[in-house]
């Protein structure tokens, strides 16, 4: 049997990643809600780039609590938290860690047909925003440790679970989270709830942000030749920045090429003034193997051409955001395990993107597998079935036992 006991000697401290147990007689269990009240309340936890996820923490940290489950918060800047349990045996297995993020991207401005905060079950789904990205996922997960605990099932490893903050925007929480992961046992590997359809993903493709910036000099609309125009160095940029990088030279099996599309720009104050700053956005999209740093070399040297070029030129180059691809190897211990658990045998790859690359420090193979559609992230009207969520339980229940029992 699992001893799980609810109260801890001491709190996280400096953010360090352990746990402490009580004796068997201070166990305490509270409520265990259902699934879909569960994660009715975690939608209704508006963890957007705004609200910050301390009160989705809140939640998560609940329904563990409901379990016996001990679990601790990671807080900092007031409203941005990390939350994470650990389900301690008295086994020699590895441990299966299971990572999730816990914010959301904002509904956006196009009204939805339901308040997108309020978990509203209607006609067997679940409506709201997070609830495919990836609330559901992060609810399926919970529950199957849950289940397995509550039914006494005799594990011989570790689960460590956690859910991170910030992943929509900088990764600030897996970040934090590797960096204080300082008392993890041995893992056998990380499972990801993403909302793949139930597709095993052991590969995606990275991403590097990059903020081009022209400056120049201000002067009255009559007189342009008094100023230098930040728009026309733009313009300068644009006509050959997308071939700079020959993305056809390098190529995945399955993922095919790389990517790149602009996709914000910015300047000008008003239309009587030359403008003397303008901002573009870019969008790369990587392969596994690729250089993100000889990506920004590329552009970088684009830009010291026009420099050279044309002597009013001048512009920077900044990294907004870099992730690495992800690819683990399908012939792993750990994925075979998984599949066999599982029954799906094949592996996918997919374009989009995952915190998965900055768990790659810890060593272990990583696959993203997980309830509810993708296409529906980042959309109006975001909703899971209450049947996928019952899926995505039954199969972690199933990877688990596969890998600790």
């Amino acid at each position: 049997m699992i001893k799980l006991l609810q109260c801890a000697k001491g709190p996280v401290m400096s953010g360090a990643f352990f746990f402490e147990f009580c004796k068997p007689e201070c166990q305490l269990h509270g409520i265990i809600w259902p699934m879909k009240e569960f994660l009715k309340k975690l939608i209704q936890a508006d963890s957007g780039p705004d609200a910050g996820e301390l009160n989705a923490s809140g939640v998560i940290q609940k329904a563990f609590e409901g379990y016996g489950i001990e679990c601790e918060m990671d807080v900092w800047d007031g409203n941005r938290a990390n939350v994470m349990a650990r389900v301690r045996t008295p086994g020699q297995r590895k441990a299966l860690m299971i990572v999730c993020h816990h914010d959301v991207v904002s509904p956006g401005d196009v009204p939805w047909d339901h308040d997108p905060f309020s978990g509203l079950e209607l006609d067997g789904v679940i409506h709201g925003r997070g609830a495919t990205d990836m609330k559901g996922g992060i609810v399926a997960a919970v529950t199957a440790m849950g289940q397995l605990v509550s039914e006494d099932v005799a594990l011989q490893g570790d689960i460590i679970f956690a859910a991170t903050a910030g992943e929509e925007t900088d990764s600030c929480g897996v970040d934090r989270f590797v960096q204080n992961a300082t008392d993890l046992p041995d893992l056998a590997g990380i499972m990801i709830p993403e909302p793949t359809g139930f597709d095993m993903i052991n590969a995606h493709r990275g991403l590097l942000w990059l903020e081009i910036s022209t400056v120049g000099k201000t002067a009255h609309g009559s007189k342009p030749h008094l100023g230098v125009n930040a728009i026309k160095a733009m313009a300068l940029v644009l006509d050959r920045l997308e071939t700079v990088i020959d993305f056809s030279r390098v190529t995945h099996p399955d993922l095919g090429t790389g990517s790149m599309s602009i996709n914000t720009i910015s300047g000008g104050k008003a239309l009587n003034v030359v403008p003397d700053h303008c901002c573009l956005g870019v969008d790369i999209r990587t392969l596994p193997g690729q250089d993100h740093q000889g990506l920004l070399a590329q552009v970088q040297a684009l830009l010291d051409a026009l420099t050279r070029d044309h002597s009013d030129f001048n512009a920077n180059v900044t990294i907004q955001r870099s992730m690495e691809a992800l690819e683990t190897d399908p012939q792993s211990g750990f994925v075979k395990a998984v599949c066999d658990a599982t029954d799906i045998q094949s592996l996918k790859s997919v374009g989009f993107t995952t915190d998965g690359p900055k768990l790659t420090p810890l060593g272990v193979p990583i696959l993203v597998f997980g309830p509810g559609d993708g296409a529906m992230c980042h959309k109006p009207n975001e909703f899971i079935s209450i049947a996928d969520l019952e899926q995505g339980v039954a199969y972690y229940k199933q990877i688990i036992t596969a890998l600790l029992t």
